[in-house]
């Protein structure tokens, strides 16, 4: 794989992955006007829970829905330049044009003027775009194991680098997909978080798989991972290095579990077989998952990893993916009990599921 990182017309970076054998230089300029980056990103404290919220109301002027022949992540062709100022691309990385996070953002006050409990601090981390592929019809399950790996790879270059960047916390890349999901432009990308605060839901799994250790001396999810490829029952597919499977005590009517059956904090630490491993096993994830209601499933694919500085001995690298598709025409929505007080309650049992997966 050939990397190779230039800067668009605002400033911002761009980085090509390259996979092809004879993959042409990068060197295509990006011709636009555009103005001058100025996030305004922040992050407030919420007093009652301890959680942080992120403020980013200059998002609300980004892209939404394009017409194909006007999409942004597409390559550049002539008299139509995009975010990807080449005329062709393998995988692409590129800084958000409408981050929410960033890190030239202003400074702030400490606490919200008035309110001396809610802390507040400036939105600085760093907010990418991945381009899969710049084929603007087809969808990640349909890549090559191949470019898949690829894809890996961008990401953990792009985990390292955002680690390494003053105020962040934590790396997320993720995949968003589908209209159900609120998908606004509808290439195959995903994106990439770098946080300035451990997130709430990662803080918690490490208090649990904290407290687990200490009295079990074993780490939580390596048990827990034993247990579903003894009891099989719930297990999707699973190969020497990786194991999906529905989680005992899923929240979505649709949710898998990819892990390692080695312990890694995050995805710089995987091998290389375990990359390869991933791209083939991943793809026939995602295949059984559209082939569960005969339609592309909407779904999240989110990654667990260690915080940066805090909880490495103790995280489990692993990858969720979950959709919100509870029949094949039927969403499920995160109503009174979901979003009021976050007790999921799900319509099927994740061995329904399981056994509709593995088909």
């Amino acid at each position: 794989m050939r990397r190779t990182s230039r800067t668009l017309a605002d400033g911002r970076e761009i980085i090509y992955f390259d996979d092809s054998a004879d993959p042409p230089p990068r060197t295509a300029e990006d011709t636009r006007d555009l103005p001058a980056q100025a996030p305004h990103s922040e992050v407030r404290r919420d007093p009652l829970t301890g959680e942080w919220v992120a403020m980013a109301a200059h998002r609300q002027t980004r892209t939404y829905k394009p017409p194909a022949d006007l999409c942004p992540l597409c390559p550049s062709a002539p008299g139509r330049p995009t975010e990807i100022p080449e005329s062709s691309y393998d995988v692409v990385v590129f800084e958000n044009r409408f981050p929410s996070f960033a890190t030239a953002v202003p400074d702030t006050s400490d606490t919200v003027p008035g309110l001396s409990m809610v802390a507040r601090a400036p939105g600085r981390g760093r907010c990418e775009v991945v381009c899969f592929t710049s084929d603007h019809n087809t969808s990640f399950g349909q890549l090559s194991p191949a470019r898949v790996r690829t894809v890996v790879d961008a990401w953990a270059d792009r985990t390292t680098a955002l680690s390494s960047l003053p105020g962040v916390e934590q790396v997320f890349p993720f995949e968003n997909r589908g209209e159900e999901i609120g998908v606004t432009l509808h290439h195959p990308h995903g994106q990439i978080y770098g946080y300035p605060f451990v997130t709430p839901k990662t803080a918690r799994m490490l208090e649990v798989a904290g407290e687990y250790q200490a009295e079990h001396g074993r780490p939580l999810l390596g048990d827990v991972l034993a247990a579903e490829r003894a009891a099989g029952t719930r297990v999707v597919a699973s190969g020497e290095h990786w194991t999906a499977y529905v989680p005992a005590a899923a929240r979505w009517p649709v949710e898998v579990h990819v892990v390692p059956h080695r312990q890694v904090p995050d995805l710089p630490a995987l091998t290389p077989a375990e990359r390869d491993e991933f791209a083939h096993l991943y793809l026939e994830v995602l295949h059984r998952l559209d082939a569960l209601y005969d339609r592309p499933l909407p779904y999240i694919a989110a990654w667990h990893q260690a915080p940066v500085r805090t909880g490495r001995d103790l995280a489990w690298l692993h990858l969720e993916v979950f959709s919100i598709l509870r029949t094949a025409d039927k969403l499920k929505y995160l109503a009174g009990s979901e979003s009021g007080m976050a007790v999921w309650i799900n319509d099927v049992t994740p061995e329904q599921i399981a056994e509709r997966l593995r088909g």
